[in-house]
């Protein structure tokens, strides 16, 4: 829960698809009367702060970030393949040496 003393950010997470996250902010839309009279009463405060919730897509994100890794796992996998076989283009060392002594 972020926020101030008269606003507060309610982050929550639903693992489930778009219906059960649509059914799940209805759900807490109607009982946010009832929650921040609860907030209230536990914190012992005169001046209840108002409740926001904010859907969190962790799952969502952390599913994304997944395939990305996943991709670019496989990307290594095939550049260290074509690697492997490969030959330099010129010099095995290009840098240049001093010169011995005639």
């Amino acid at each position: 829960m972020t926020g101030d003393l008269q606003h507060a950010s309610v982050f929550y997470t639903v693992l489930g698809d778009e219906k059960e996250r649509q059914d799940t902010a209805d759900a807490l839309r109607a009982a946010t009367g009832m929650l921040r009279s609860e907030v209230g009463r536990q914190l012992s405060v005169r001046l209840t702060p108002t409740l926001e919730f904010i859907h969190d897509a962790i799952p969502e994100n952390a599913g994304h970030i997944e395939d990305l890794l996943r991709e670019a796992r496989e990307r290594d996998e095939r550049v260290a393949g074509l690697a492997s076989g490969a030959t330099h283009a010129g010099e095995a060392d290009p840098y240049l040496k001093p010169r011995d002594a005639d």
